[in-house]
């Protein structure tokens, strides 16, 4: 038997691939030898991290969320909670609610009432946030804590203070409003009417609603580079022309993502219009929200204001889903 033999030249290098001294056989490079269990975990880190998130997201939303939709379909009042009793009724709570006059103009309501306080917080926030920018250091720090304030007061708290300010015999508005003149507006009833209550509640919540817009916009405006100011100045563009060829550009997908959540804010705000004249006067200033409160709480048909709230619900979906996939779209534009 013949054994064949190789001579290695000491002077040329190993072949790549192949062992050389000091190296380790099957190991290639960096992090080769590490188990494959390791990676397996630092792929899945991540989605353990959000399990918490997870879990008490489905534990506080999806299960009541989920309890509602089986009520819905109840005939649930107070005769069937004390005797603990379950009826079901199919589809009628839906029917019922989607065939009253009453729902499609509280309805209409709603939507219009969003669309003018959304206006508004925009018009309003976005000239705040840009005078916050324009603004020097002390003034801009005394604004942005009075903003700050205002936007942690509770919600019920505020109200409270502008049910004072609004109150007819001893509020702070019909005080001013006398002293200027106006002495028919000395012991005005504020909520003795529609527009009048609902003035009130416009005001309540676009005073809570500018901090968020104000405070976010004027952040925005700091990542805007400088560069871009002073080649529009060279150009001889001015104020107005810079706002709509830079600012405007810029600020543009931080005001598409804030009416979108404006929207859903205001849409869906219960305490303020509750506590201001618990939808009154004569339920003329209802929403969805109180609505569905007043239905199945005031009522004490528990099935109703379920299926009520759901269809809230989605109505909401359906006003902000076109809203949503021109953001999306946006996005994956930009990217």
């Amino acid at each position: 038997m013949a054994v064949v033999t190789t001579r290695k030249d000491p002077g040329r290098p190993a072949a790549a691939g192949a062992p050389g001294r000091g190296a380790t056989p099957g190991r290639t490079g960096p992090g080769h030898g590490a188990p494959p269990g390791r990676g397996r975990i630092a792929a899945t880190a991540p989605y353990l991290l959000l399990l918490p998130a997870l879990a008490a997201t489905m534990v506080l939303l999806g299960w009541p969320l989920v309890k509602n939709g089986m009520l819905s379909f109840q005939n649930l009042n107070m005769r069937q909670l004390i005797q603990h009793l379950t009826e079901w009724n199919g589809v009628n709570n839906y029917r019922e609610a989607l065939t009253s006059e009453d729902f499609w103009r509280v309805t209409v309501r709603s939507v219009v009432f969003t669309a003018v306080n959304v206006v508004l917080i925009m018009v309003l926030g976005t000239l705040v946030g840009l005078l916050l920018a324009r603004l020097g250091t002390k003034m801009r720090l005394l604004l942005s804590t009075g903003l700050v304030l205002a936007w942690a007061m509770p919600v019920i708290a505020a109200t409270t203070v502008f049910q004072w300010l609004f109150a007819s015999r001893f509020g702070v508005v019909n005080w001013v409003l006398d002293k200027l003149g106006w002495h028919s507006m000395a012991d005005y009833n504020w909520t003795d009417s529609q527009f009048s209550t609902f003035f009130v509640i416009t005001v309540l919540i676009v005073w809570q609603s500018i901090p968020f817009v104000a405070i976010n916009l004027y952040a925005a405006t700091t990542t805007i580079p400088k560069e871009l100011y002073e080649a529009a100045a060279l150009d001889g563009a001015d104020a107005w022309r810079r706002f709509t060829s830079v600012t405007l550009p810029f600020l543009k997908p931080f005001l598409l993502a804030t009416v979108f959540l404006e929207v859903i804010w205001v849409f869906k705000s219960f305490p303020q219009v509750f506590a201001i004249n618990e939808g009154g006067p004569d339920r003329l200033t209802e929403t969805l929200p109180v609505y569905a409160f007043i239905e199945g709480v005031g009522n004490q048909h528990y099935g109703m204001g379920a299926a009520i709230s759901l269809l809230t619900i989605l109505i909401l979906l359906a006003l902000t889903s076109y809203y949503l996939r021109i953001v999306l779209r946006q996005e994956e534009d930009e990217l």
